[in-house]
Order: structure tokens, then sequence, then C-alpha cells
């Protein structure tokens, strides 16, 4: 089971999410607030499931509607994932993998971790 690590940041406090592993597949924006950060890991646990994939990496790609996971290249031409959730806002992101299918794999595991997570905040 994954779980969600809360962790507070020089500007505020943030969340990761874990894998069974103890590997993080998700990272948050900086909230505000411990209350802000608790919102947005229960629109990860909400949106995650029910996303569709859009995989910008692929020439004339369909656009999918809100919630869905975005799959696009950076510029150090790693694939990377954000989650947005059904207001089009950005909610968790990923780190850089090397293949697109290490890639998917992080959306799938995102999608299998969040659901069920615990919450623990780290101090």
């Amino acid at each position: 089971m994954g779980k969600f690590v809360m962790r507070k940041t020089n500007t505020g406090v943030k969340f990761d999410l874990k894998a069974t592993n103890g590997q993080v597949i998700a990272t948050s924006e900086v909230y505000t607030t411990d209350a802000a950060c608790k919102n947005g890991i229960a629109s990860v646990q909400k949106n995650a499931p029910v996303a569709n994939v859009e995989n910008q990496t692929v020439e004339g790609y369909a656009t999918e509607k809100n919630p869905k996971f975005e799959i696009y290249k950076d510029k150090a031409e790693e694939f990377r994932f954000r989650l947005k959730a059904t207001n089009g806002q950005v909610i968790a992101v990923s780190e850089g993998y090397t293949t697109l299918a290490n890639c998917e794999n992080g959306v799938e595991s995102v999608k299998k971790n969040a659901v069920d997570a615990e919450i623990v905040v780290e101090e």
C-alpha cells in the first residue's frame, strides 16, 4: 500500500506519494497550509483512479477531458507525467523517466496507490 508523506518546506508544505517500495511516484506543488495540502491529497485520491491518459509524445495525440494524466517530454528528453484535476489544475507531477514504458508504469502506480494510501506527516 502506498502512502502520502506530507512535509514542511521553506515556503510551505507539500506531499510525496510513495509506492509500497518507498519510491516517490508523484509530488505536489508547495501549499501554504496543511489543510490545503490535505485537499490536494484528497483531489489526487479522487481523480487519479478515473483519469484518462493523454500521451503528448505521440504525434496527433487525442486530447482527453480532465481529470487526466498528461505524459510529455521535458527539456532533457525524459518522459514525465502531470495529473490534472477536473478543473484543469495540476495536482501532482512525476520525476523524469528514461522510457515511455516506465513513465506509463508510474501513472499506473499512482492510480493504484493513491486510492487508499495513508497520510503520514513528517516533522
